[in-house]
């Protein structure tokens, strides 16, 4: 049987590989050397987040994985005399970080742009455009993404504000969530927007009272300026990518599941993957719109599925889109939203396509991601899942729900009765008022009980596997580590924190940012832990997240991050 808390898996793999890993120690005992290591890691603390052998003190990696894992005395005797020696000096070691919802191109193209993440008040929000039109005077279009609704009145943010910092030329600044933009007048005009222009299916224009758009555009709507903007060549993508990678390595990230243009992008991490440099490894899922696959979906998964199957990069399952989100009232929800008579949301799939799909991938054994944010939305997906899962036989497909912000009460013990992952990131929940204001008002003190209800759903024997969305936040998982563990914002607050219920323990947050993870892109037999046999993916940090106050974790610092037994980050 497996172990829903563990995520250990319930095939005797991992536990043939432990025991061929060990020989090399029996062999020694009778005499001969201990097979030598090309890596040894000693006076570490190292925390497997194997649930048999939860700490050691030592790691030895051979042609990239695991070769022996215990005491510093042990691991000392497979040093050879070309073995790299590391000193962990009583340091930290984990798993390397499994990122389980990350936007990859989009998240490093947006490291050339206006970063608004954090950003408290309009004026902060002005000085970082204002720096950034400075240091960019050729640049056609201002490009930013990052701010989030409580910072404007009213929740909003208007052309007027944008204008004041570049009027010269078009601007579109993303939200943080990824389903609003913020444009100027000059965008607006080059789009054609007007009072006259009728909103786009599935989405909407923002309007003043004399119907005057305001420059904030909703779900769909935002397309209608996004078309415009001239796509990055090739090569500049291809560069950002490895900005991108750079960034994943020295934040410790070494899985990620790739959610959103990493398929249509394939190219570029196939490239990368033939040179020999990624030095993250990705499972990219293929974009699915309503109503459904078509033959020409499916030729693609299967063309891409037969280049990518490996270790570096796999084409595993699809993404779907299912509803918006609850900060701007664009999330299915099963009642109306607050003070919004009539408004709950939308469903962006017809119910019975969304099933029909989700049982033509499970039959053919594909797992399914579905972005589903409200109550509504997640409802759909458990029903869609639990119908899926019988036409695959089993619930090996893995199904996942991305988000999952506001589940109802008699849906939370559903994951763990349907073996469906909830996929979250923990960061989302950060309970600054200028980051969740919007969301707590929008939903109403009923709903808000059960938001963010991670350890609701463990409890409930569901998994979880954590992660960013990437670039909606950072994609450090320190922040998210720290979020998760006390519930409240960096700055302490509120006091006791947001709905402590949900919190997690340091121990459930790592394994749901490392096996659990690993767990959710079927990985978990080669990844996720440090266990003999398994992939040498692990990192070093600057500081015992176990030990110290948990207010502290988001300063954490990776001072080692190794991916196949290979250094790409090195901060000692």
């Amino acid at each position: 049987m497996t172990d829903k808390r563990t995520s250990r898996p319930s095939s005797s793999l991992p536990a043939v590989l432990a025991f061929l890993a060990v020989l090399p120690l029996l062999a020694g005992c009778a005499g001969e050397r201990p097979t030598a290591a090309d890596t040894v890691i000693l006076n570490a603390r190292v925390y497997t987040v194997d649930a048999a052998a939860p700490w050691a003190e030592a790691v030895a990696v051979r042609d990239g994985r695991i070769l022996a894992v215990g005491t510093t005395k042990d691991i000392s005797r497979h040093k050879g005399k070309d073995t790299e020696v590391i000193d962990a000096a009583g340091r930290l070691v984990l798993p390397g970080i499994a990122d389980s919802h990350v936007h990859f191109v989009s998240g490093s193209s947006n490291l050339a742009a206006v970063d608004l993440a954090g950003a408290k008040t309009v004026e902060e929000v002005q000085a970082r455009i204002r720096a950034f039109v400075a240091a960019n005077p050729r640049a056609e279009w201002i490009q930013g993404r990052g701010w989030m609704y409580p910072v404007f009145p009213g929740d909003m943010p208007d052309k007027r504000i944008l204008d004041e910092i570049v009027a010269d030329r078009p601007a579109c600044m993303r939200c943080a969530d990824g389903h609003s933009s913020w444009v100027n007048s000059k965008a607006l005009a080059l789009a054609g927007i007007t009072r006259r222009t009728e909103d786009p299916e599935g989405g909407r224009i923002v309007r003043d009272a004399t119907g005057e758009p305001t420059g904030a555009l909703l779900e769909a709507a935002g397309q209608l300026v996004a078309r415009l903007i001239p796509e990055p060549t090739a090569e500049e993508k291809l560069a950002s990518v490895r900005q991108g990678l750079r960034e994943a390595a020295r934040l410790g990230v070494v899985r990620v599941h790739g959610l959103g243009g990493e398929f249509e992008d394939l190219a570029l991490f196939e490239k990368l993957r033939d040179e020999g440099a990624l030095t993250a490894r990705l499972t990219v899922a293929m974009w699915v719109d309503a109503p459904g696959p078509t033959d020409g979906d499916w030729r693609a998964y299967d063309e891409a599925r037969t280049r990518c199957r490996d270790a570096w990069l796999a084409v595993d399952g699809v993404k779907l889109m299912l509803d918006g989100v609850i900060d701007s009232g664009t999330g299915a929800m099963l009642d109306p939203y607050e003070g919004q008579k009539g408004n709950r949301g939308e469903l962006f799939w017809a119910p019975e396509d969304y099933k029909k799909a989700v049982a033509a991938f499970n039959a053919k054994g594909m797992q399914v991601s579905t972005h589903a944010i409200g109550d509504a939305a997640i409802r759909l997906s458990l029903d869609a899942y639990e119908e899926g899962q019988r036409a695959a036989g089993g619930p090996d497909v893995r199904n996942k729900i991305e988000h999952a912000e506001a589940i109802a009460a008699s849906d939370i013990a559903r994951f763990g009765r349907l073996g469906v992952i909830g996929s979250f990131q923990p960061l989302h929940a950060d309970p600054d008022p200028a980051w969740m204001d919007s969301w707590i008002r929008n939903v109403g003190p009923e709903r808000e009980r059960r938001a963010f209800a991670w350890k609701a759903v463990l409890d409930g024997g569901g998994r979880l596997a954590f992660g960013s969305d990437w670039p909606v936040v950072t994609l450090s998982p320190w922040p998210g580590i720290q979020v998760a563990v006390t519930r409240q914002d960096l700055e302490g607050r509120p006091e006791g924190g947001w709905l402590p219920q949900h919190r997690v323990t340091p121990a459930e947050a790592v394994h749901a940012y490392t096996l659990g993870g690993a767990y959710a892109m079927h990985r978990e037999k080669d990844e996720g832990s440090i266990e003999p046999g398994k992939l040498a993916d692990l990192i070093m940090v600057s500081q015992d997240i176990f030990a110290i106050d948990p207010h502290r974790i988001a300063e954490t610092k990776v001072l080692l991050t190794m991916v196949g037994g290979k250094i790409v980050h090195d901060a000692r």
